[in-house]
């Protein structure tokens, strides 16, 4: 196992002898035999544990166990507990959503504030096998159907190549400890009722799933990247950029077998799902001349022989002045209603923020969000840039390009649709509440 662990992260290069590792341990049989073999392999580590406080005394139990481990064999050992069922409820997300944005916004805090050069993780194959499935029963390209990647960014998955079995058998063989996760039965978990209830079906058909499930993934990376190359060259010969506008030669498109995949292969960067690009592709088919199709920032055109794609007009997005006495105004595709209240209610709709009317100052500024832009997230003690925030909340590319903001003073006062910032917030003191709610128009 020793020697399969370092030949794997030498083939995929994901960290070298000299490099400086942050783990990821939660105390459970993966990350436990991850972090053994990273200390048998003589790397300086340090080990990283959040206690989300969901599993009360067991919680606390995971976290014993692994900061005695770090204690008996000197390892730097950091810990964290979240609010995790508050953070859940004040940003509208899952229990698990909030464990996991909690947790990867602290590690990368540490990796900075630490000087780690990565953050492994321990998924292992049959996390890739779940994954894979559970993608495939959503909905996915063929580039989600690879599976979970070894390396992205900062972080590393250096057990992608072993399954669960061999990982026990080897735990249980090296007398490591480690602890079993009762929430990890749930079946009502989406990933939980795949790893119980329907990988154990699929097991009868195929005992050796996890082996030719790895097989198989290695095939469809293989595929992917000629699938990316095969794009690029068809982008290359169909496609022509101009300024900030880009063309595709229409009736070559249309001589393609799968017009539409290839055309969303090309476009879904400026934000056209695929559903769309089938419609776009069908009225160029039909020669409908001067058919448009909005995606969030971009509209693409049918013209007699081509198909032009450009952003959407910025022009509209002029900064807009919002005073004490008004209901509502217009920005860009975006309409907002003013409404003052008595008491103090908080709003758990993304769209409708409820602000402390005491601590504003007319007139507001809404207006876009720019580069240098700052504000404190509910919720937060620190102030953070808005380009970081919208990175942690996975928002695409192409939709910031939508994001607004509403100002009071210097002071961001809300992240349109987003979040509130913490020194407006609604408090038992409150005596009037300012509401303000988000809704597309076009």
């Amino acid at each position: 196992m020793l020697s399969r662990f370092q030949d794997y992260l030498q083939k995929y290069d994901l960290a070298g002898p000299t490099d400086r590792v942050l783990l990821a341990v939660s105390g459970g049989l993966d990350s436990m035999v991850m972090l053994h073999l990273f200390r048998m392999a003589k790397f300086e580590v340090g080990v990283a544990h959040g206690n989300f406080g969901l599993r009360g005394k067991e919680s606390d139990g995971d976290e014993v166990l692994v900061s005695n481990y770090c204690a008996k064999h000197k390892i730097p050992f950091y810990s964290n507990r979240f609010d995790t069922k508050n953070y859940a409820e004040t940003h509208h997300i899952s229990l698990q959503m909030a464990a996991r944005e909690l947790r990867y916004r602290w590690f990368d805090e540490l990796l900075i504030q630490e000087r780690y050069h990565w953050l492994a993780t321990a998924h292992h194959l049959n996390d890739n096998v779940e994954t894979v499935l559970l993608r495939w029963s959503h909905g996915s390209g063929l580039d989600q159907l690879c599976g979970i990647p070894r390396k992205n960014d900062r972080i590393i998955r250096p057990l992608l190549f072993a399954g669960r079995p061999e990982i026990e058998a080897f735990a249980r063989d090296a007398g490591i400890v480690w602890r079993e996760d009762s929430s990890n039965l749930a079946t009502h978990y989406q990933r939980n009722f795949m790893r119980h209830e329907v990988i154990p079906k699929l097991k009868e058909i195929n005992p050796s799933l996890e082996t030719t499930f790895g097989i198989t993934l290695e095939k469809l990376e293989g595929a992917a990247e000629l699938m990316r190359r095969s794009i690029e060259q068809l982008r290359d010969s169909m496609t022509r950029k101009e300024g900030r506008e880009l063309f595709i030669d229409k009736n070559l498109l249309l001589l393609l077998q799968h017009p539409a995949f290839v055309c969303y292969e090309w476009l879904k960067e400026y934000g056209f799902e695929f559903d769309r690009c089938k419609q776009l592709v069908s009225a160029a088919a039909a020669s409908q001349t001067g058919a448009r199709f909005l995606a969030l920032t971009h509209v693409a055109v049918v013209d007699r022989d081509q198909i032009i794609v450009s952003p959407r007009s910025t022009e509209e997005y002029h900064d807009v002045l919002v005073e004490d006495w008004q209901d509502k105004a217009a920005l860009g595709p975006w309409m907002m209603h003013f409404h003052l209240e008595p008491g103090s209610s908080i709003s758990r709709d993304p769209m409708l923020a409820t602000v402390d009317y005491a601590k504003v100052r007319f007139p507001l500024l809404w207006r876009k969000w720019k580069p240098g832009d700052a504000f404190m997230p509910l919720g937060m003690k620190n102030t953070k840039k808005i380009s970081d925030f919208l990175v942690d909340e996975q928002v695409p590319l192409m939709e910031k390009g939508r994001v607004t903001v509403v100002t009071s003073g210097d002071d961001i006062v809300w992240v349109a649709g987003y979040r509130v910032d913490e020194r407006f917030k609604v408090t038992p003191k409150t005596t009037k509440v300012l509401t303000m709610l988000l809704r597309a128009y076009k």
